[in-house]
C-alpha cells in the first residue's frame, strides 16, 4: 500500500483543525507533529502538541517547511513524517495554503489534499468569534493577505486537491468520508 499524506488546507476558520481530530477519531490518522522554539503553553505536552526544542536541536532536524513567527521557529520535518509513516500509510498535517504547496512540490504524488471552504464568509467570522478569539485579532487575520490567499484553492494544488465544503459539519464529514475511501482504494491500486 502506498503512503500518503493527507494535507488539510483552507482559510482560518474553515475547520482544519476539527478536520484533523475527525480523521484521528475516525480513521486512526495521526498527524504530523511540529517542532516549535515556542515555549509550552499550559497544558501542553512535548510530542503530543509539539516537538519543543531548543535553537540547536531545531537546527538539526531537516525541514520540509519552516518559518519565523513572533521571534519562534516553527517547521515540519522530515524525521517527523518519517516517524508517523512507520506508524501507519497514512498521516495528516494541517498547514496554511503556502506550506501545502511546499509540500506538494517536495513529495508530489506522496500527499492528498483536502482543502476546506465555507459557501458564506460571514460564517468564518462568526467561528473564530466562537471559539473565543480576541476580536482585535480576527479583524486583523481577516484582513491579512494570507487569509485572502487561503480563500482560494491555489492551481499548484489542484492536481491533489478535493474540496471540501464545510458550511454543515455532517454534510463535510460525508464528503470526508468519500475522499477517504477514495484514498485507500487509489493507495490499494484499486480503481476509486
Amino acid at each position: 500500500m502506498q503512503q500518503k499524506l493527507i494535507v488539510i488546507t483552507g482559510a482560518t476558520g474553515t475547520g482544519k483543525t476539527t478536520v484533523s481530530r475527525y480523521l484521528q477519531a475516525t480513521y486512526n490518522i495521526q498527524r504530523v507533529m511540529t517542532h516549535t522554539t515556542r515555549p509550552k503553553r499550559v497544558g501542553e505536552v512535548d510530542g503530543v502538541d509539539y516537538h519543543f526544542e531548543t535553537a540547536d536541536s531545531f537546527a538539526k532536524n531537516h525541514y520540509i517547511e519552516a518559518v519565523t513567527y513572533a521571534g519562534f521557529r516553527y517547521g515540519s520535518s522530515f524525521e517527523s513524517l518519517d516517524a508517523a509513516w512507520r506508524r501507519a500509510n497514512f498521516a495528516s498535517i494541517v498547514l496554511d495554503t503556502a506550506g501545502a504547496i511546499t509540500y506538494a512540490k517536495t513529495l508530489g504524488p506522496k500527499i492528498a489534499v483536502l482543502y476546506l471552504t465555507i459557501q458564506d464568509p460571514a460564517v468564518l467570522k462568526a467561528r473564530l468569534l466562537a471559539r473565543g478569539d480576541d476580536p482585535k485579532m480576527i479583524a486583523a487575520r481577516l484582513a491579512s493577505p494570507e487569509y485572502s490567499r487561503d480563500l482560494q484553492l491555489p492551481p499548484a494544488l489542484a492536481p491533489y486537491a478535493h474540496v471540501v465544503v464545510n458550511d454543515d459539519w455532517q454534510a463535510a464529514c460525508r464528503q470526508i468520508d468519500s475522499f477517504m475511501k477514495h484514498l485507500a482504494l487509489s493507495a490499494a491500486g484499486l480503481p476509486g
